[in-house]
């Protein structure tokens, strides 16, 4: 498995943004596909973005398409999400995973990640 850890949440106004960033300790890092999820209060977990290990391909959610952006940096083993135009309804636990395998595509099913970060806290104010 490969060791996560998130960063970058806060407390922010509507329309501000923020980017998270996940970094790994694991010299793997640069093989695995990564994903970032979401989980809202009351909700279940949901995907947000992925994107693949060479950085070449992303996948987003349709909700977030548009002001999401994931990118990533092998050489400093993190991965990040800018969040533009921050919503109310963007308030959530955010996490990134690491698939079981790595070179996986972008489009794999939540239940094909096995490494998860602690979460970062993104709360959003009207």
């Amino acid at each position: 498995q490969v060791q996560l850890v998130e960063s970058g949440g806060g407390l922010v106004q509507a329309g501000a943004a923020l980017r998270l960033s996940c970094g790994s300790s694991g010299r793997t890092f640069p093989m695995y596909t990564m994903g970032w999820f979401l989980q809202a209060p009351g909700k279940e977990r949901e995907f947000v973005s992925a994107i693949s290990w060479s950085g070449r391909d992303t996948e987003y959610a349709d909700s977030v398409k548009g002001r999401f952006t994931i990118s990533r940096d092998n050489a400093q083993n993190t991965v990040y999400l800018q969040i533009n135009s921050l919503k109310p309804e963007d308030t959530a636990v955010y996490y990134c995973a690491a698939p079981v395998k790595p070179y996986g595509s972008t489009r794999l099913r939540e239940e094909l990640y096995d490494s998860w970060g602690q979460g970062t806290q993104v709360t959003v104010s009207s």
